[in-house]
């Protein structure tokens, strides 16, 4: 059946504007956007009420604990998860027990995922096998079996032959290759960024350079291999010259950043608060600052949620052994409104950030507002304010740092191809 959306602020972050108007979907795919007058047309009519309709996230590095860990997470719960935060395509990591490093155990997460999950999920394979960094996997294999991308997560290849080699044989397959810059050794056992806040706190920090320095060899090696990158996680100021060099300089890089980044810093941890203990570590307000203009002017250009579930007793530790990582599909979108109602980014921006460019770099057609792309879309109401409860969260793992946070920002319905997958109560 056709649906016309109707008096909907229509968020469209290819051409950046943000106006009411109509909406109609035919077959999975949206077929008319209508601005001023609409058609009458023999359809379902959704009444939006002025609030927004905007692409569905489209949301890269989503770890979802299927094999190893269920009761972490599972692709029914990570799926729930994400349909209630309008996030209608996850990309999943394959840091797994064991890892994503084979084509069977690719294709056996691909057949759970859509077994159990209402939104789209699309498997990431490991880089090296069991992500060990010594012995680099059949990409090509991982490819046919379904893999949108290749990542070692937050384990980085520190053998710059083998990922050379895997650079070099994924750019002749055309895949992409996603890393987590920072220099291992200096970050290693880390739980802070360095500075005054660390000293005074007592904990083991890291110095931002650590990122740049990862970052710039990585740069290198594309400059060699000519490689499709992504840079998972930029998160410090001393970053991003380096970034904008390689931009410049032609080479095939993208960069993102994780809604905590963006809306916390290192102060939140307060009196060692462990579920505000994330990877890389919250930096200085400095470095959230100059994070968010570079998502602003478009040199980093993904917002993921990084979800990373954890239980109970792997965070009810002192910091510096509790599990880094925080669960983030729900609270993406809400969080993300913070910018959004600070003036710091605007919606299109936004959800250029949050949909199109993942879309995009990944090869996708969804994340835009224009006829023929498919209609994986969020609704939701900008400014409903509402107190976060960890509990009521679809997520089996319940670690947020935004747990009893003063939020604006509640989704009302989401659809994936047409079909309503959430509907707010």
């Amino acid at each position: 059946m056709k649906k016309l959306f109707t008096n909907a602020r229509l968020i469209d972050p290819e051409n950046g504007t943000d106006r009411l108007g109509a909406l109609l979907v035919s077959g999975g795919a949206i077929e008319e956007i209508h601005y001023g007058d609409v058609p009458e047309p023999d359809a379902q009519v959704v009444d939006c009420d002025g609030k927004c309709l905007a692409p569905g996230i489209v949301d890269i590095g989503v770890k979802v604990c299927e094999p190893g860990e269920r009761h972490k997470e599972s692709y029914r719960s990570a799926g729930l998860a994400a349909a209630a935060g309008g996030v209608t395509t996850m990309a999943t990591r394959p840091d797994t027990l064991p890892a994503i490093d084979t084509p069977e155990a690719l294709e056996f997460v691909a057949r759970r995922a859509n077994e159990a999950a209402p939104v789209n999920v699309l498997p990431m394979a490991a880089l090296t096998k069991g992500r060990e960094g010594r012995e680099m996997t059949e990409i090509g294999f991982l490819m046919d079996a379904g893999a949108v991308a290749f990542t070692d997560c937050d384990h980085v290849v520190t053998d710059t032959k083998v990922f050379s080699r895997a650079l070099t044989y994924a750019r002749a397959l055309g895949a992409l290759v996603i890393a987590h810059p920072q220099e291992p050794g200096l970050s290693a056992g880390a739980a802070a960024t360095s500075g005054k806040f660390a000293s005074l706190r007592g904990l083991p920090a890291v110095s931002p350079m650590a990122e740049r320095m990862g970052l710039d060899r990585d740069i290198a090696l594309l400059e060699m291999t000519g490689a499709r990158y992504h840079a998972d996680q930029i998160t410090t100021a001393r970053a991003l010259p380096a970034l904008e060099r390689a931009r410049r300089n032609g080479l095939d890089i993208t960069a993102g950043t994780s809604i905590h980044h963006l809306t916390l810093n290192e102060l939140d941890v307060a009196d060692y608060r462990t579920f505000f203990k994330v990877k890389p570590p919250l930096r200085p307000e400095a470095d959230r600052q100059a994070v968010i203009a570079a998502v602003r002017d478009g040199l980093i250009d993904i917002i993921s949620s990084m979800h990373t579930p954890q239980d109970e007793e792997s965070k009810r530790l002192p910091f510096e052994e509790a599990a880094s990582g925080a669960v983030a599909l729900e609270t993406l979108l809400p969080a993300a409104l913070r910018l959004y109602h600070s003036d710091d980014l605007d919606l299109p921006t936004l959800f250029r950030a949050m949909a199109l460019n993942p879309a995009k770099r990944l090869g996708l057609g969804c994340g835009r507002l224009a006829a023929g792309a498919p209609a994986d879309l969020v609704l939701f109401d900008p400014d409903a304010p509402f107190v976060l409860d960890r509990w009521k969260l679809n997520s089996k793992s319940k670690n947020t740092p935004f747990d009893g946070a003063r939020l604006q920002g509640k989704v009302r319905a989401t659809y994936v191809a047409g079909t309503c997958v959430f509907e707010a109560p």
